[in-house]
């Protein structure tokens, strides 16, 4: 197609992922009486993820229902109006009602994008697809921190909600403009027991485990090994770089997982089970000593995450049936959103209980042994996406 539909979903994902990062890391050095308290800022910071773990499997049904095009376009207009909330009104209260919408607009236009990932590139190259989209949405997650601060320094936490809202804006006349219409396709009736027979196949938990697996790692390594850092007497340089070396690490992988999928040279058991493996490894390193512990544990655990994600998705993609892409997509969404947030708190428990080396071993163990299911696991004739 000549208006190249597949960059404003990339857009869309960096969109998602700048706006989450970009506010929670600069939320915490916000004066301006809004944020008064760490359980203030505790109960923004959870408005945004409570509101995706709620709504992502229903505008993930929805988009199966009415078509993913109107759910993306739906979201991302949302997203700009709630973005403008608070940048037009710039007083406390608005700031919750800003960040309550802007959660529930990315629950609806990332799963809907996912599912136009799908829909839009056939099964031989959904690898690359996801692995290009995960890409620009790492990219998002790498800037979120560094641009969104240098907007709330230049101009306050209003800046930054301005220009989310344009760019929520400028992305949804995009898509408008680009993405084809998709029509929903033809569904056979879905009892109850069908729809939990189909989300505990091990086509459905195996790939969702392992994105909830990364999810959980990515987390932990942006949050903790800032802190690890800091615990050896490292400065904030030496903490940034580790955390931009992971987010660049997933970033690069990303893509060439893809083409590994697609080209045949890596199929997804391998793959998974490398990526959960190298992440374990670089949760255990992060006990090592000094900058090259903090430096190794980064680079793992980005490259880990960053060959699970493509895979993980194509794999899900491979085993839905398209006319429920968008309630897959969603579930899967619920699950990594579940590990965003069980892997801190995991290694916030153990690290409370004993020191925060433990805690970094403790979800490298789960990871360990997930990747020791991953490998075991017989794998289903059809290994890889043919060849159109």
């Amino acid at each position: 197609m000549t208006r190249r539909p597949m960059w404003p979903l990339y857009a869309a994902g960096f969109t998602t992922a700048f706006g989450a990062h970009g506010i929670a890391a600069n939320l915490g050095g916000f004066a301006e009486g809004a944020v008064t308290s760490l359980l203030v800022l505790g109960g923004l910071l959870a408005l945004y993820d409570g509101a995706e773990v709620l709504l992502k499997p229903v505008f993930g049904n929805l988009a199966d229902r009415v078509g993913a095009r109107p759910v993306l376009l739906g979201g991302l207009v949302a997203f700009a109006v709630a973005s403008a909330l608070y940048a037009v009104a710039d007083s406390p209260g608005w700031l919750w009602a800003a960040r309550l919408g802007q959660g529930a607009a990315a629950s609806a236009f990332s799963p809907a994008a996912s599912a136009l990932v799908a829909r839009l590139n056939p099964a031989a190259r959904h690898g690359r697809a996801f692995g290009s989209y995960g890409f620009h949405k790492s990219i998002g997650y790498a800037l979120g921190p560094l641009l969104g601060g240098v907007l709330v320094w230049a101009g306050g936490l209003r800046l930054l909600f301005v220009v989310l809202a344009v760019l929520g804006a400028a992305v949804a006349a995009w898509a408008a403009l680009a993405v084809p219409a998709v029509a929903p396709l033809p569904k056979q009736r879905q009892t109850v027991v069908d729809l939990v027979r189909r989300l505990t196949d091990r086509a459905f938990l195996a790939p969702t485990g392992a994105l909830a697996a990364a999810t959980a790692a990515l987390s932990v390594g942006v949050g903790f090994l800032p802190v690890n850092g800091r615990t050896a007497g490292l400065g904030t340089v030496a903490t940034g770089a580790a955390v931009s070396l992971l987010a660049l690490c997933a970033a690069v992988v990303q893509p060439w997982a893809g083409q590994a999928l697609d080209g045949r040279r890596l199929t997804t058991r391998t793959g998974l089970t490398a990526g959960l493996a190298l992440t374990a490894a670089g949760l255990a390193c992060a006990a090592l000593p000094g900058l090259a512990g903090l430096l190794t544990a980064a680079a793992l655990i980005g490259a880990g995450t960053g060959l699970i994600t493509p895979l993980g998705f194509a794999a899900l993609a491979a085993g839905t049936p398209p006319e429920r892409l968008g309630q897959t997509m969603g579930t899967a969404e619920l699950g990594r959103e579940l590990g965003d947030a069980g892997g801190p708190l995991l290694v916030a428990a153990v690290a409370t209980l004993a020191t925060l080396a433990y805690g970094f071993a403790a979800l490298a163990l789960l990871l360990a042994a997930a990747a020791v299911t991953a490998f075991l696991a017989r794998p289903k004739p059809a290994s890889a996406p043919p060849a159109q």
